[in-house]
C-alpha cells in the first residue's frame, strides 16, 4: 500500500479545481456581485454552498460509494440507468461542453472581430478548432494530472491573482445597492445561482476520476483513498471559494460602470476599467483556458462512462462522438443553450443534491429511504419545472403552500417527508 506525497496531493487538488472551474464559474459569481452590490457577501455565502460545498461533498460521496452507478443503484436499478445518463448528457454534449465552447468564443474571439465579420461562420471556425484541441487532449486521460495540476491550473491562478491585486490597488467603484431578488432574498438567490455552475452534477461524475487518479499512484486502501479525496476536495474548495470571492468583488465594484445583463458583460466592464484593452485580452485568455479545462474533463468523463455502458464503441470512438455533438450544439448559440439549461437543471439538480446527502449519510439510511426520498423530491422538482417553464406560474398558488418555495428550494420539505415515509415503510416491512 503506497501513500501520496504532499506534492502529489496538491497537484490532485489543482486537477480537481481545474475540472470544476469552467466558464460558468467565471460569469455567475461576477453577475452575482454586480446584482447584489452591497449585499454581495450574503449572496456569495449562498453561492458557495451550492457551487463549492455540494460539489466537494459530491466527490466524497461518490468516492465512498465507489461509483455513481453504485450510489444510484441504492435508489433503484432503473434510476441507476436513467439518472446517470441524464447527468452525463447534461454536463456533457447536451449543455455544459457546448456552453463552454460558445462562451470561450464570446469572450476570447468575438470582442476582436470587425463589425462586418460573419459571426456565424467565425463561431463555427472557432468551435471547430476549440473542440479539435479538446478531442486531442482527451485521447490521453492518464495525463490529466500533469496537464491540469502542473500546468493549466497554475496559469489560471496566476491570471486571477493579477486581476485581484490590480482591483485592490486601483478600486473601480463603490458597491451599489442590491437589485431584484438579490435585494429581497440575497442568500437564497446566491444559493440558486450555484445551480447554474452545474458543479454538483459534475461532482457525481468527477468522483470516480479522482478515485482512479489516486489508485494510479499506487494507493489501494479504501480508507486512505477516502481520506485523500477529502483532502483534495478541501484544497479544491478553498481555491474555488477564494476565486469566487475575487470575481464577486470585481462584479460588485463594477455595478456603477454601466448596464449589464450577464456575467460576461460584467467582467468586460470591470476588466476594461482595470486594464483597458489589455484587460479584454487577459479576460479572453482566462476564459479560453478555463473552458478548455472543463471541456477536456467532461469529454473524458462522458467517454469513459459511455464506453462502459455501451462497449460496442471504444473510449476513443466515444470521445470523437462527444466532441462532434458538442461542436454541433455549440453552434446553436449561447442564448439558446442557456434557455434550455435552466429548466433541465431545475428538474435534476435537487435530485443530485439529495442523492449526495443520502450518500454521505449512507450508514444511517437504507435503500427504502433512498427510494422514497428521491420519489418525493423528483415529483416536486418536475412539477415545479413544468410550472415555471410551460405553465407560466399557474400552479404558484398551490406550490406556495410548501415552505421555502418562494425562495426556490421548496423541494427540501418533500425530500424530508420522503425520507420519513421511507423509514416507516422499512419498519413495516420488517
Amino acid at each position: 500500500m503506497n501513500s501520496l506525497t504532499t506534492k502529489e496531493l496538491i497537484f490532485i487538488s489543482f486537477m480537481l479545481f481545474s475540472m470544476f472551474f469552467g466558464a460558468g464559474n467565471l460569469i455567475f459569481p461576477a453577475f452575482l456581485g454586480y446584482s447584489s452590490g452591497s449585499d454581495v457577501w450574503v449572496s456569495l455565502a449562498g453561492l458557495v454552498i451550492t457551487a463549492v460545498g455540494l460539489p466537494i461533498l459530491g466527490v466524497i460521496a461518490v468516492g465512498k460509494a465507489g461509483s455513481l452507478k453504485t450510489l444510484a443503484t441504492r435508489v433503484h436499478p432503473l434510476f441507476a440507468l436513467v439518472f446517470p445518463i441524464l447527468i452525463y448528457l447534461s454536463i456533457g454534449p447536451g449543455l455544459a461542453i457546448p456552453r463552454a465552447g460558445t462562451i470561450s468564443f464570446e469572450m476570447g474571439m468575438k470582442p476582436f472581430l470587425s463589425a462586418d465579420a460573419n459571426e456565424t461562420m467565425m463561431l463555427f471556425v472557432y468551435t471547430l478548432v476549440f473542440f479539435s484541441i479538446v478531442l486531442w487532449l482527451s485521447l490521453t486521460p492518464s495525463k490529466l494530472v500533469d496537464r491540469f495540476g502542473k500546468l493549466l491550473t497554475p496559469i489560471l491562478l496566476i491570471l486571477v491573482a493579477i486581476i485581484f491585486v490590480k482591483s485592490l490597488i486601483s478600486p473601480i467603484d463603490s458597491f451599489s445597492p442590491a437589485v431584484g431578488s438579490y435585494a429581497e432574498i440575497p442568500f437564497f438567490q446566491g444559493f440558486l445561482d450555484g445551480y447554474l455552475t452545474m458543479d454538483a452534477l459534475a461532482a457525481l461524475v468527477y468522483g470516480i476520476v479522482v478515485v482512479n487518479t489516486i489508485r494510479a499512484k499506487g494507493v489501494t486502501d479504501s480508507a486512505l483513498i477516502s481520506k485523500y479525496m477529502q483532502l483534495a476536495g478541501l484544497g479544491a474548495g478553498i481555491l474555488l471559494t477564494a476565486i469566487y470571492g475575487v470575481l464577486a468583488y470585481l462584479g460588485a465594484s463594477s455595478s456603477g460602470l454601466g448596464d449589464a445583463t450577464n456575467g460576461t458583460e460584467v467582467l468586460t466592464l470591470g476588466m476594461d476599467a482595470l486594464f483597458g484593452q489589455a484587460g479584454i485580452v487577459l479576460l479572453g485568455v482566462l476564459f479560453i483556458l478555463a473552458c478548455l479545462c472543463v471541456s477536456i474533463s467532461l469529454v473524458i468523463s462522458c467517454s469513459q462512462y459511455f464506453s462502459e455502458l455501451l462497449p460496442f464503441m471504444s473510449y476513443k470512438g466515444w470521445a470523437v462522438v462527444m466532441a462532434v455533438l458538442s461542436l454541433g450544439i455549440a453552434n446553436l448559440g449561447l442564448n439558446q443553450i442557456l434557455a434550455i439549461s435552466v429548466p433541465i437543471l431545475g428538474a435534476i439538480y435537487p435530485l443530485a443534491i439529495v442523492l449526495i446527502a443520502l450518500g454521505l449519510l449512507n450508514r444511517y439510511v437504507n435503500n427504502t429511504v433512498y427510494l422514497w426520498t428521491m420519489i418525493f423530491t423528483g415529483i416536486f422538482s418536475i412539477v415545479e419545472t413544468i410550472n415555471h417553464s410551460f405553465l407560466g406560474g399557474a400552479l404558484d398558488g398551490v406550490l406556495s403552500f410548501f415552505p421555502l418555495y418562494t425562495e426556490g428550494v421548496g423541494w427540501i420539505i418533500p425530500a424530508i417527508v420522503g425520507a420519513l415515509v421511507g423509514m416507516i415503510v422499512h419498519k413495516m416491512k420488517q
